[in-house]
């Protein structure tokens, strides 16, 4: 499950600083790229526990060796990516871009939705360029060591239509912004938080109709793994969570990594619980039940109601931060980036610099908390699944080391690496809740799932 914390009124204020609509990346497998693997079920194999006794996470020498080399270049790779947002903010302000991008739309027309039109475009465009050698490295990373079977032509095809994406977004709310700092240049921040919320719960809301399509392939789960629904629905009557088989859906990942997963997506009438094809291939049918289980427990503990009100604080936090910031800094520099003050188009990278400088934190936070709520998940699954799978610690064991050993996570993560950037508890961790969360044997009342 994806909550994005920066979101709210930032995710999509700031769809220049930030991208737009990405496709799911995993974080991050062999140092030769695999063809995209051939997907056939293992359902057939049915619900038999893994032959192995798992104890804990480990990795041989060799993998463990990989594990830790890749660990380092994505954190040193995160901190730069920062970094350079940042710069890249700071030379569209520098080289006067920003301002001969508002000479350019004020030239062309006197009305200021149609400036909106010209000078949005011109700077995500220009940011997304400046960023597009640290996309390619990162995709290059993950081709390096198999975790991307997806080909350059198709990636340019998703990268295009994300940038599309955010020229969109963009356009529609640096207009908004304008408007509203020329109307209130005192309490904008307030403003535009109550507007952006309800934009982004609409766009929230359509992704999985509107967005999520352009990128990947979707079908409903009943028509290609059948089998799997009368045991799920097992499952959500046991969690008094029924979801019924029209929100549950396929989606084609193989043309695109190696990477199991699961997710929960929209809210209402368009959330939906979604299984990757790549999980029905590798994963036994324990394994899934699992996995679809965890998913259910965001819907039956509130998790994505949790995570959009933490992502609405925080961005209102955000916004009052920057106001309270972005003042000193046009003072300073408006002169030497010719702009005239906040309500100038030219203005909106500074305004972006700071939020992207106080947005780090708040990811951190995001992060933090969407730790704990993926633990509580798991809990669930756990739970859930109890006398409905013959083993579910070990069924839950086995799927983590199996991802690990995938995507290389390292058994002993940084811990600075964690606070800052994780969103999931680290594997061992998650092994290890699968192998001794057992109330039941000690007498003790299950958290959740009574």
């Amino acid at each position: 499950m994806r909550v994005h914390v920066l979101a709210g009124s930032l995710l999509c204020l700031f769809a220049f600083s930030t991208g737009a609509a990405q496709t799911p990346q995993p974080s991050p497998p062999t140092a030769t790229q695999p063809s995209a693997p051939a997907i056939t079920s293992t359902l057939e194999r049915g619900p038999a526990p893994p032959l192995k006794k798992y104890t804990g996470y480990f990795l041989s020498p060799e993998l463990y060796k990989k594990a830790k080399t890749l660990a380092r270049i994505r954190f040193s790779f995160r901190i730069f990516s920062f970094v350079f947002s940042l710069f890249s903010l700071w030379l569209i302000l520098r080289a006067k871009w920003s301002a001969n991008f508002r000479d350019a739309a004020e030239s062309a027309t006197r009305s200021v939705t149609l400036q909106s039109l010209i000078f949005a475009p011109l700077v995500a465009i220009s940011f997304s360029f400046l960023q597009l050698p640290l996309d390619l490295f990162d995709e290059s990373l993950r081709k390096h060591y198999g975790i991307s079977v997806q080909s350059w032509g198709a990636w340019t095809g998703d990268w295009l239509k994300s940038l599309l994406l955010t020229v969109i977004i963009g356009i529609i709310l640096a207009r908004i912004l304008l408007a509203v700092i020329r109307w209130s240049s005192k309490h904008w921040w307030f403003h535009f938080w109550i507007i952006s919320n309800v934009l982004f719960l609409f766009v929230f809301f359509i992704q999985p109709l509107v967005i999520d399509p352009m990128f990947n392939q979707y079908a409903p789960l009943s028509a290609k793994a059948p089998q799997l629904i009368p045991q799920l629905e097992r499952i959500t009557i046991r969690g008094g969570m029924p979801i019924p088989p029209e929100r549950m859906f396929w989606m084609l990942a193989s043309d695109k990594t190696i990477y199991t997963n699961a997710s929960v997506n929209g809210f209402g009438a368009t959330k939906r619980v979604i299984v990757w094809d790549t999980s029905i291939a590798k994963e036994t049918t324990d394994g899934i039940l699992l996995m679809f289980g965890h998913e259910m427990g965001h819907y039956a503990l509130n998790h994505i109601t949790k995570g959009l009100a933490l992502a609405s604080l925080l961005s209102l936090l955000l916004l009052y931060t920057s106001y309270r910031a972005i003042g000193p800094l046009l003072s300073r520099n408006a002169a030497r980036w010719s702009l005239r003050g906040l309500d100038d188009w030219a203005a909106l990278p500074a305004l972006l610099f700071v939020v992207a400088l106080f947005g780090f934190i708040a990811n951190v936070i995001g992060a933090n908390f969407s730790r704990y709520q993926e633990n509580q998940a798991d809990i669930y699954s756990l739970e859930v699944t109890h006398g409905l799978v013959l083993d579910p610690g070990q069924s839950c064991a086995a799927s983590y080391q199996m991802y690990g050993e995938q995507v290389f996570v390292e058994p002993d993560p940084n811990p600075i690496n964690v606070i800052l950037f994780y969103d999931h508890p680290p594997v061992a961790h998650r092994v290890n809740l699968c192998l001794t969360y057992d109330p039941w044997s000690n007498g003790q009342s299950p958290q959740f799932v009574k």
